[in-house]
């Protein structure tokens, strides 16, 4: 956190290296909840990059008010949220009828090395409800704690963690049916 504020600190008075630095810190954790709430890569590197580009932008009016990790986390999820809901808008598909999103295609030089296990894992985490979803990805990937998942979701701390119960709940329902098959 202290290192967080010393950084922030620099980039605001203009240290090119201290956004990079604050960039090669976070993108790895940014990206993975990106990927998880989108389940598309390219579309989770976009998102990442343009919150880092909102972020550059409003250099000189930021204020460090808790951790950066959780402020940049914040700015992913609503990014996402807003992906989701102009993607839903434009086309409407019933559940019945939809089928898990594959992740994009592979290049050589994308952050992720797509295994059997990922792409499993990641379909499976496609079919959780979005808001389930979410409560995984923030707590295990984001490291976000329960009361801050429920801050940003607009719902109670108990409703958070409901979420996140049912959400693993569900996910390894689905994982153990898709081992059996």
């Amino acid at each position: 956190m202290l290192e967080d504020k010393l950084l922030v600190w620099k980039f605001k008075r203009g240290s090119k290296e201290a956004l990079c630095h604050i960039y090669e810190k976070y993108r790895d954790d940014l990206l993975r909840i990106a990927a998880g709430l989108l389940n598309e890569t390219s579309a989770a590197e976009d998102i990442v990059h343009d919150v880092f580009v909102v972020f550059v932008r409003s250099a000189k009016q930021f204020q460090l008010t808790g951790s950066l990790r959780g402020y940049l986390a914040r700015c992913v999820v609503n990014r996402a949220r807003n992906v989701n809901l102009s993607r839903r808008r434009r086309q409407t598909v019933s559940m019945d009828n939809a089928e898990p999103i594959a992740l994009g295609s592979k290049r050589p030089d994308q952050w992720i090395i797509c295994s059997e296990e990922f792409t499993q894992l990641s379909n499976s985490m496609a079919v959780l409800p979005y808001e389930q979803r979410e409560a995984v990805i923030l707590h295990i990937q984001g490291g976000m704690k329960f009361r801050e998942i429920a801050k940003l979701q607009g719902v109670s701390d108990k409703t958070a963690q409901s979420r996140f119960r049912y959400g693993l709940t569900k996910l390894r329902s689905i994982l153990n049916s898709e081992v059996t098959k």
